[in-house]
């Protein structure tokens, strides 16, 4: 098995980490439950969070030697796009609609690199390509991440090598992918993956945690995340919503203990990173 810089196969990621009270009770509960947490991501977007709230999560993720990742937004689906929420448009809906949209996309990427974050989540290959661009001639920070969303569709070899070629540092791949099907991915690439063992009803659904040891042993370098099934759709986040979204934040934890726990029965031999791992994108206080 590939394996990431530090020698582990695997690591643990909490996804929907939509603000810091849910970043405290992710930390708290990994704490609690023994989970190694080495990233946890957002989806709300950097606009709908203060410089207050983004700075208090840099200090909250850098405190525990975890990779935080803000998505950089805003997308077709909360702009004026009618294609976008038709049946057919769909698929549309992660893009960045016109310039504006690029434009203000750019801007979110680059508040969240001045705030100290390091790791930025992007759906659009546009948004993508204007990163890896920038990044390269000392425009942002040459240890900024692209985490290339899951509402980018990676869903074949050549699509990997080209978002691989645009910039990404690591891939969320789409969440019905057959194991065989992966393989097939990360023969092409040797950035990690971002699985979803577990996928919110909205991305499918799917409880894959008794796939977990094939899973490590084939999309080793991979970060296994544990979204949550039977839950309400919180984007766009905030404080109105708290109550719940901690909840989530709490349960997607126990979700991850779990899978651990099957790993373990399994015999399954391969590593798990621990916080503070070398390669992750800690942000920067």
């Amino acid at each position: 098995m590939v394996r990431f810089v530090d020698g582990a196969h695997y690591r643990v990621e909490i996804p929907s980490v939509e603000g810091p009270r849910c970043l405290d009770a992710v930390l708290a509960e990994a704490d609690r439950l023994g989970v190694p947490v080495t990233r946890v991501s957002q989806g709300t977007g950097v606009g709908l969070l203060t410089d207050a709230e983004i700075g208090e999560m840099v200090k909250l993720a850098a405190g525990q030697g975890v990779e935080l990742s803000l998505f950089a937004r805003p997308t077709a689906a909360w702009g004026l796009s009618a294609m976008a929420r038709s049946p057919a448009g769909a698929v549309l809906a992660p893009c960045a609609w016109g310039k504006d949209q690029l434009d203000a996309a750019v801007d979110e990427i680059r508040r969240a690199a001045d705030l100290g974050v390091r790791s930025v989540l992007v759906s659009d290959l546009g948004v993508l390509a204007t990163l890896g661009r920038l990044r390269a001639v000392g425009e942002l920070p040459a240890d900024l991440q692209a985490k290339v969303s899951v509402m980018l569709p990676v869903a074949n070899p050549a699509t990997a090598e080209v978002v691989v070629g645009l910039g990404a540092n690591t891939i969320n791949l789409p969440t019905d992918l057959s194991l065989s099907q992966i393989a097939e991915i990360r023969a092409a690439v040797a950035v990690p993956l971002d699985i979803y063992v577990e996928a919110p009803d909205n991305l499918g659904g799917f409880v894959r945690h008794h796939e977990l040891p094939r899973l490590v042993e084939i999309a080793a370098p991979v970060y296994i995340k544990f979204g949550l099934r039977n839950a309400p759709d919180v984007y766009p986040s905030g404080t109105h919503l708290d109550d719940l979204a901690v909840a989530l934040s709490r349960e997607r934890v126990r979700r991850a203990r779990l899978g651990l726990d099957l790993l373990e029965r399994a015999g399954a031999t391969a590593r798990c990173s621990k916080p503070g791992a070398a390669g992750l994108a800690i942000p920067v206080p």
